[in-house]
């Protein structure tokens, strides 16, 4: 069951729309998994990806509901393009050094491998490449705090 806000917008609704949910909405298509999977993390993406989820979630909850609507049935590529012809979403990626797939891709590939480090099995919805997954076990003390304090997404 989705957490609401407040004006009835279901906050996985809000979520999905920045980009977040794309391993919690439903099947990953091969395209988007390869995407993922292929994802290089590393302290400073972690960092900048981390620092920037607050500000893409203020954003897209000041967005109308049909806003959100139309974002949670986007296709990654969508989702990038979307956001590239955005110039604030673009302000906010860019003062945090990441592009719009940065955010796109990384967000899920971040999640899914700190999850997996924590030690949630893999699944056709929670998986990461072997170099993501080290990095996160290498990094979960540093990295779980900071990812608890801002992700939003229930954990499987």
């Amino acid at each position: 069951m989705a957490m609401r806000l407040g004006l009835g917008v279901p906050l996985a609704v809000a979520f999905a729309a920045a980009g977040l949910l794309i391993a919690q909405k439903g099947a990953i298509s091969p395209d988007t998994r390869k995407e993922i999977l292929r994802y290089q993390l590393s302290t400073i993406r972690a960092d900048n990806i981390i620092s920037t989820l607050p500000l893409m979630t203020k954003f897209f909850m000041a967005q109308p509901q049909a806003v959100l609507t139309k974002w949670a049935t986007m296709t990654p590529d969508g989702m990038i393009a979307s956001l590239e012809k955005n110039a604030q979403t673009m302000a906010i990626l860019k003062s945090n050094h990441l592009t719009a797939k940065d955010y796109v891709i990384g967000v899920p590939a971040l999640r899914m491998s700190v999850w997996r480090a924590e030690g949630v099995p893999e699944s056709a919805k929670v998986f990461a490449s072997p170099a993501n997954l080290a990095f996160a076990k290498a990094n979960l003390a540093q990295l779980k705090p900071k990812w608890e304090a801002v992700d939003g997404a229930p954990r499987p």
